[in-house]
């Protein structure tokens, strides 16, 4: 859930600035300093400290201050989390990090839900699919993205596993990512959309195999037009915008 009003941005800029570590790990922050740095009041530089706890962030302790944790010990499948790291310096390291889970995960949920999606989870991914064959051919690009997203959390979920389930959350933002970097064509391919009709088919039918070797394929290619756009450094910050914005296709 986003967060919103003036603590809600606290947290955002506060998350930038140590995702960039323009705050490092191990330095402590008064809530004083909070205050002054974004000229807030101290309930609100309060509430934003625990929304920051939340997410492992920081630690807070009595006459010691905020004590900014190394990144590995964050909750790094926070959806928020995952916005800051890509906007900052280090962007790379998210993008092939999150294209890592999705090609270690999507391939196996594949494979669960051709044995035990329900019919009604199966008819669903193809109408994903179809609705994706359907904006590709008209051009609508929003449709597209809202079909592309449905379709990777539908799979997720009709794995049947309901930590892969949850993880949707964390591959959307990979989706996103894409589009705010520029790390998308102009218009959907049809490549792409036969690959995503050839998983719900393979799903529908009950093909375990032939559903993660075609999720597998989706991640495949998704993963080596990242690596070829970083590799010519055209990748640009990411915007703030990010946080709100629509899922992008994969």
């Amino acid at each position: 859930m986003e967060l919103r009003g003036l603590h809600g941005q606290v947290v955002d800029a506060l998350g930038r600035s140590l995702a960039a570590e323009e705050l490092r790990a191990g330095q402590v922050l008064r809530l004083e300093d909070v205050q002054e740095r974004y000229g807030v009041s101290r309930t609100v530089a309060r509430e934003a400290v625990r929304v920051l706890e939340s997410k492992r962030v920081v630690t807070s302790r009595p006459r010691v201050g905020l004590t900014v944790r190394p990144m590995s010990a964050w909750n790094l499948y926070d959806p928020q989390v995952i916005r800051w790291r890509l906007a900052s310096p280090a962007r790379d390291v998210q993008l092939r990090e999150l294209a890592e889970l999705r090609a270690a995960v999507e391939p196996a949920a594949a494979a669960l839900a051709a044995e035990l999606a329900t019919p009604a989870e199966r008819r669903e991914l193809v109408a994903h699919a179809l609705t994706m064959a359907d904006a590709a051919r008209d051009g609508d690009r929003p449709a597209f993205v809202a079909a592309d997203t449905a379709f990777h959390r539908a799979l997720l979920t009709a794995s049947g596993n309901g930590m892969f389930a949850q993880l949707a959350e964390a591959t959307e933002e990979l989706l996103v990512a894409r589009r705010d970097l520029l790390l998308l064509p102009e218009r959907p391919e049809t490549s792409a959309v036969r690959r995503h009709l050839d998983v719900a088919e393979a799903v529908a039918a009950g093909r375990a195999a032939e559903a993660a070797q075609a999720v597998a394929s989706i991640v495949r290619a998704a993963r080596d037009e990242v690596e070829r756009l970083l590799a010519c450094a055209l990748v640009p910050s990411a915007s703030p915008s990010t946080a709100t914005s629509s899922k992008e296709s994969s």
